[in-house]
């Protein structure tokens, strides 16, 4: 009975020792840490406010007004982590997508010129399609269903990328819901999950990037993180990292 309890301490030490500190990537306060991008020359700190620990994308347009898309970007990079974020949509829409469904999304290793929109690999965040898999000028492969639409766990490994274009794998179910909805994206190397409210909706696997220098496909393991506003108002909050032991 000794020895099962000094096994039992002996574990949950051990299992603790395991867990790694989460880290806030926004303040609640204000965006230190990350710096604005806009589709045009106007000043990119228009489009983005923090009221009530959230960060409140368009905050002040005018609804139906013709709005830039823009982007808030980490002044860090990034690998081998859990990132984990809130969004909730606001009611007002913009022109040219006034009349679309509400859209957003989450890339990560990003690389290359920061634009609008830069390489990398999304977790979109889209009324009805959280969870879509966006591969920009990179390449990945997931598990699709019989069909070769929608994410399955047990699916058929197909591969879609190219270096100058963006292509996207559907999400597996929509478990997106009013109000506040979760996203965690785990990132291991140059493979990726996206989870939506707690269910595993995609994957993103063998991640990579086109090398010009030795005109190779080579994995794309880290890079910065984005956080996209398009042409919808939303916010998003309580944006954390937490490093996986490795």
């Amino acid at each position: 009975m000794k020895f099962l309890s000094l096994f039992f301490i002996a574990s949950t030490l051990l299992c603790q020792a395991q867990v790694l500190p989460v880290t806030p990537l926004f303040n609640g306060s204000d965006l230190d840490g990350w710096y604005m991008i806009s589709q045009d020359d106007s000043p990119a700190e228009n489009y983005f406010g923090v009221k009530d620990n959230a960060i409140h994308a368009y905050p002040n347009q005018k609804a139906d007004s013709k709005q830039p898309f823009a982007a808030i970007i980490t002044e860090k990079e990034y690998e081998n982590y859990i990132l984990k974020l809130e969004y909730k949509w606001g009611d007002k829409k913009f022109a040219p997508r006034e009349n679309d469904v509400r859209d957003a999304g989450v890339l990560f290793h990003i690389f290359g010129e920061r634009v609008i929109w830069p390489s990398g690999i999304e977790c979109q965040i889209q009324e009805g399609d959280s969870g879509d898999l966006w591969i920009v000028q990179a390449r990945a492969s997931s598990k699709v269903d019989g069909n070769g639409n929608n994410y399955s766990p047990e699916g058929t490994l197909i591969t879609k990328g190219e270096k100058d274009t963006y292509n996207r794998i559907s999400r597996m179910n929509s478990w997106e819901h009013a109000g506040w909805n979760n996203v965690m994206v785990t990132v291991d190397g140059n493979n990726a999950k996206f989870f939506i409210n707690g269910k595993l909706v995609n994957e993103a696997i063998n991640m990579q990037r086109y090398d010009k220098g030795t005109k190779a496909w080579v994995p794309l393991t880290k890079g910065q993180i984005l956080l996209q506003a398009e042409g919808s108002e939303l916010f998003y909050r309580n944006i954390t990292i937490q490093d996986l032991k490795k």
